[in-house]
């Protein structure tokens, strides 16, 4: 399937600033879902996807931030 990217923004956790790109595919049936990706680091991507780009950017909002705290807290328990 082919992605077209619709729209690109950031998302701020922390004072650290991570750029979010929205992306429109169709299904085979032709329904339009949505993902997006959180570039977090060059080799460290968030990815999630919903039926609508209203839901989908509450949902970005919602685990982005908890991914981030997640990612912080496994790199000080293995220190």
């Amino acid at each position: 399937m082919f992605r077209k990217l619709v729209e690109t923004s950031t998302i701020e956790v922390d004072g650290q600033r991570y750029v979010v790109h929205y992306f429109e595919h169709r299904t085979a049936r032709g329904a339009r879902r949505y993902s997006c990706e959180v570039l977090l680091d060059a080799a460290d991507r968030i990815i999630l996807d919903d039926d609508s780009i209203t839901s989908l950017k509450a949902k970005v909002a919602r685990l982005a931030p908890a991914t981030v705290y997640s990612r912080v807290l496994a790199r000080t328990a293995a220190a």
